[in-house]
């Protein structure tokens, strides 16, 4: 199986709720700077005026929020966590048509409903990848968009070694600079990182299902932006 497991995914959702206040600020920082940018990105390429959105493991609604910009707020949108807490934090960012809360794996929408899905920085974070990409394939409508903005594994042994390394012990620097003993906190994101599949892996796996899939790697494969079509 692919991904956290049960087990692991409780230990990383109570985690991501004592991490709350600090989120945004430590994530800005960590990520170089580079995590509004690919939202950007991936977003424009994705969305058009008028789609019917969801924006799956939402958190605090990001992604929802760069959208709206981006469509100057022509696009409906449904945010969808399992935490519920981010969820009434996303109350005080923006409006959207509908907040929902649960699991990629058991998603409460009809089969063929949305135009988009979406996933900023949570697709990794899914207890089974492969029934969390079934389930996303299920309720896009034909044609519909998959985007995932997220953290990559670098296929290059090297490469993933770096990467390993900056988010084992580099991040937990900059995390205590900023956030004191909350931001240590931010280690799990070493642990969904081990147990996420390497890039070539995740577009394998992708491409079973999906009829095409741009898969575009930045940072040296450190990061991805990917648009799969159903």
């Amino acid at each position: 199986m692919i991904g956290l497991g049960a087990s692991y995914w409780k230990e990383v959702i109570s985690t991501l709720r004592d991490i709350i206040p600090v989120y945004d600020k430590v994530n800005r920082v960590i990520s170089l700077g580079k995590d509004e940018l690919y939202r950007y990105e991936g977003i424009r390429g994705n969305v058009k005026s008028g789609d019917l959105i969801l924006d799956a493991g939402s958190g605090f609604g990001n992604m929802s929020l760069t959208t709206f910009k981006i469509t100057a707020d022509k696009v409906k949108i449904v945010i969808y966590d399992p935490i519920f807490e981010m969820l009434q934090s996303s109350r005080q960012r923006l409006i959207v048509d509908l907040r929902s809360s649960g699991i990629f794996e058991h998603m409460p929408f009809k089969d063929n409903t949305f135009d988009v899905v979406m996933c900023g920085y949570s697709l990794r974070d899914a207890i089974n990848l492969e029934i969390a990409v079934s389930e996303i394939h299920r309720i896009l409508k034909k044609n519909g968009r998959f985007l995932i903005v997220d953290l990559g594994k670098p296929d290059n042994k090297l490469i993933r070694l770096g990467v390993s390394i900056y988010l084992k012990y580099i991040i937990k620097i900059f995390a205590y600079v900023i956030a004191r003993e909350t931001g240590l906190k931010f280690q799990t994101l070493y642990g969904t990182f081990l147990k996420w599949p390497q890039n070539n892996t995740l577009h394998l796996l992708l491409k079973k299902r999906f009829s095409q899939v741009d898969f575009r790697t930045k940072l040296m494969g450190g990061s991805i932006i990917v648009s799969s079509i159903k």
